[in-house]
C-alpha cells in the first residue's frame, strides 16, 4: 500500500539554505493555473508572477500598464496550480512608487486576495523605506536591480546595465541597503557576469540572474520565452527549451485540415 507524502513547500528559508549549501535555484515565471501547474509538478523552486504578463498575456509593448487588480488575478490562478513551489508576485508600476503607505497597502492586497508567499519591487535605495515597512509587516519581499523593466523610459534603451563604474557601484551599494531592509533575495537583470558574481559574494542572501552570468545562486527566465511560444524575443541570454509556437501552429494547421475534410470527427470520436 502506497502512502502519499506531504509535499514539502518551498518557504524563503528553503531558498536561504540552498544558497549557504551551494545548491541552485531555478525560478520561471507563470500566469494561469494550467502552467503553474505543469511547471509546480516539474519541481521548480519558485514560481514568478510577473508583470512580464503586460507583455506576454495583454500584449502590451512595455510591462507599465499592468493593474494591480490584474496582477491579483493572475496570481489567484498561479496560486491554485502551484501546490509546492514558493510563488512571488510582482508589485506593479504605481503599486508603491509614491510612497510607503501605498506600498504597503498594494502589499497586503496581494497576500491578504491570492494567498502567494512573497512580493517583489524593483529599485535600489528609492524604495528601501517601502521594503522595510512591507517585510515589517511580516511579508516577505525579493528585491530587483540592474535593468529594471518598468524603468524603461528612464533608461530609454533594454541594453546591459552597470557597465559604467558610477552605475555598478550604485548597485554594490544598493544591494547591500536591499539585504539590509530585509529582502529575503535579489533578481540580478541584465549586468555583466563579472559584477554578479561580486555582488553575490557579497551577500548572505541568494541572488538570481536573468542575463546576469552563471555565478548567481539561481536563475530565472520568462515562461513564454523559454518554451518558445513568444518567437520574438531572442536575447543573448535566452536558452530556448521548446519551440511551442511552430508546434502548436503545425496542431491548428492539422486540425483545420481534419475539419474541412470532414475526418475529424470520425466514428469513435462520436456518441
Amino acid at each position: 500500500m502506497s502512502i502519499n507524502k506531504e509535499v514539502k513547500r518551498v518557504t524563503t528559508h528553503t531558498l536561504a539554505k540552498m544558497k549557504a549549501a551551494g545548491e541552485k535555484i531555478s525560478m520561471l515565471t507563470a500566469y494561469d493555473f494550467s502552467f503553474a501547474r505543469i511547471i509546480d509538478g516539474a519541481g521548480i523552486d519558485v514560481i514568478l508572477v510577473g508583470d512580464s504578463a503586460s507583455n506576454v498575456m495583454a500584449g502590451h509593448e512595455t510591462t507599465l500598464p499592468i493593474t494591480l487588480d490584474q496582477m491579483i488575478y493572475h496570481a489567484q490562478s498561479v496560486i491554485r496550480g502551484a501546490k509546492r513551489c514558493l510563488v512571488v508576485v510582482d508589485l506593479p508600476f504605481g503599486a508603491y512608487q509614491s510612497n510607503s503607505e501605498i506600498a504597503l497597502a498594494s502589499a497586503v492586497r496581494i497576500m491578504k486576495e491570492t494567498g502567494a508567499h512573497a512580493v517583489k519591487m524593483e529599485g535600489g535605495e528609492e524604495v528601501v523605506d517601502s521594503i522595510k515597512k512591507i517585510v515589517s509587516a511580516g511579508i516577505p519581499v525579493m528585491g530587483h536591480l540592474g535593468l529594471t523593466p518598468q524603468s524603461i523610459y528612464k533608461f530609454g534603451t533594454y541594453a546591459v546595465r552597470a557597465k559604467e563604474d558610477d552605475e555598478a557601484n550604485k548597485l554594490r551599494k544598493d544591494v547591500l541597503l536591499l539585504q539590509e531592509a530585509g529582502c529575503f533575495s535579489i533578481v540580478l537583470e541584465k549586468i555583466p557576469a563579472s559584477l554578479a558574481k561580486e555582488v553575490t559574494e557579497s551577500l548572505y542572501i541568494p541572488t538570481i540572474g536573468i542575463g546576469a552570468g552563471r555565478y548567481c545562486d539561481g536563475q530565472v527566465l520568462v515562461m513564454h520565452d523559454m518554451l518558445g511560444i513568444n518567437t520574438e524575443f531572442k536575447p543573448k541570454f535566452l536558452r530556448q527549451y521548446l519551440n511551442i509556437f511552430e508546434q502548436a501552429t503545425t496542431a491548428v494547421q492539422h486540425y483545420i485540415s481534419d475539419v474541412q475534410s470532414g475526418n475529424f470527427p470520425n466514428e469513435q470520436e462520436q456518441y
